[in-house]
């Protein structure tokens, strides 16, 4: 017999701590590549392992925004997933506003969610009108870039530590035959470079002026000027990366066939199931190593309502297990993400993922642009940068135009 978390233990609001029938629950998420399987496959082992429940899992090929629909159409048509994955901020809040969505505000008191979640914007990003509605399960900041060591040193070159010093090195590489800078076709790998260069190179007082205030002027003045230079600059780095998917691209620094690759810290996870090891085969500068800073993105999962007590049940052990001390251990050390909780002992982090927990605990943090803006403004940012990666004949002058007039709109 497996062992049953028992949650609420001391409350009377719920009693999740035996249920009456084992259930099958389907997990949805779009976490296939190597590391990211191998994260994800720590919750559904705790789950076999410590409830009467079965993980039932549903991957789905693709990114997020492959994914996400089909999870959004599922729940609305209903047939409803028993959890699904979301990333911090505002692509639940309709689901939630019609009704369809488990709130979770008894559980996350009983736990005191508040208590320990590190920062509580993450709790502040699953509440609507002050209830819960989502359990946050890791800290994911696009803020790093990655550099693979053998490029460099296959052209005699030291690895750089800074983006100038990356820029310098670029013509070299191009001349060994060697990609500077990977990026994968998918749509969203292009705008989260764009987000990555915007806070390094603008400054976060220009970030937060154009996230936050929504201020056109900032994103039309000289602070973002700069970055459409550089991001023009990355094009023409990455003109040659022929790959589709973001973990193609971190393969090729893996590999040494490229210099490096503006990704998130997932990107960690294939490096480690690479065998890499951070600081001697591969390095990590958060902010383009010119202004050291984490964004607090990531991922949240969901639990739809369903009629049924049971797996209601389920859902609730789920949400606890996920966001238990010794879940958020064994996941984020395999995603690369730091945890949510900021009681929790990771000495067993590698160099960057330290770097990485250094920086969340100066308080250096940013929000992720998907808790700043709205679904349909981020879907018009990333329909920009498609259009400005893919033509180099799109000049920075005429994206920064446009960008400015989203902003000036967003929502």
């Amino acid at each position: 017999m497996k062992k049953t978390l028992a949650l609420l233990a001391s409350t009377s609001l719920i009693s999740v701590g035996s249920a009456a029938f084992a259930v099958d629950l389907e997990v949805t998420h779009w976490w296939t590549s190597g590391g990211e399987a191998a994260a994800v496959g720590e919750f559904a082992r705790l789950f076999n392992e410590t409830t009467d429940h079965t993980w039932v899992d549903g991957a789905i090929a693709g990114s997020g925004g492959t994914a996400r629909p089909i999870m959004i159409g599922r729940i609305t048509g209903g047939d409803p997933m028993g959890a699904t994955q979301f990333n911090h901020g505002r692509q639940a809040e309709e689901l939630v506003e019609a009704g369809l969505m488990l709130d979770l505000t008894d559980l996350a008191e009983a736990e005191g969610w508040l208590d320990f979640v590190n920062p509580t914007s993450l709790l502040d990003s699953c509440t609507l009108d002050g209830r819960i509605y989502c359990v946050p399960i890791n800290i994911h900041s696009w803020q790093w870039l990655w550099l693979s060591h053998k490029a460099y040193e296959d052209v005699g070159l030291p690895v750089p530590t800074n983006w100038d010093e990356f820029v310098a090195a670029a013509p070299a590489l191009e001349e060994a035959g060697k990609i500077p800078l990977a990026v994968g076709q998918q749509p969203w790998q292009s705008t989260g470079a764009f987000g990555v260069m915007s806070i390094a190179l603008a400054g976060t007082d220009a970030w937060k002026a154009v996230h936050i205030d929504q201020n056109a002027e900032v994103a039309a003045g000289p602070d973002y000027a700069r970055v459409f230079e550089a991001a023009a600059q990355a094009r023409g780095f990455a003109a040659r990366s022929n790959v589709q998917d973001w973990n193609q691209a971190t393969n090729m620094v893996i590999t040494g066939q490229a210099g490096g690759q503006i990704m998130g810290d997932w990107a960690q996870g294939e490096f480690q199931v690479a065998g890499l090891v951070a600081g001697e085969d591969y390095s990590c500068l958060p902010g383009l190593g010119v202004n050291e800073i984490i964004s607090t993105g990531g991922d949240a999962f969901y639990f739809p309502k369903v009629n049924d007590p049971e797996v209601e049940a389920a859902q609730l052990e789920l949400a606890s297990l996920m966001i238990s001390k010794e879940a958020q251990v064994a996941f984020n050390l395999k995603k690369g993400s730091l945890p949510v909780r900021g009681d929790i002992d990771l000495t067993a982090a590698n160099d960057c993922m330290q770097k990485g927990l250094e920086i969340l605990a100066t308080g250096n943090i940013l929000p992720d642009a998907n808790q700043t803006f709205s679904p349909d403004t981020q879907g018009q940012i990333e329909d920009l940068m498609v259009e400005f990666w893919n033509d180099p004949n799109f000049s920075a002058e005429d994206a920064q135009r446009q960008y400015a007039e989203i902003i000036a709109r967003a929502d």
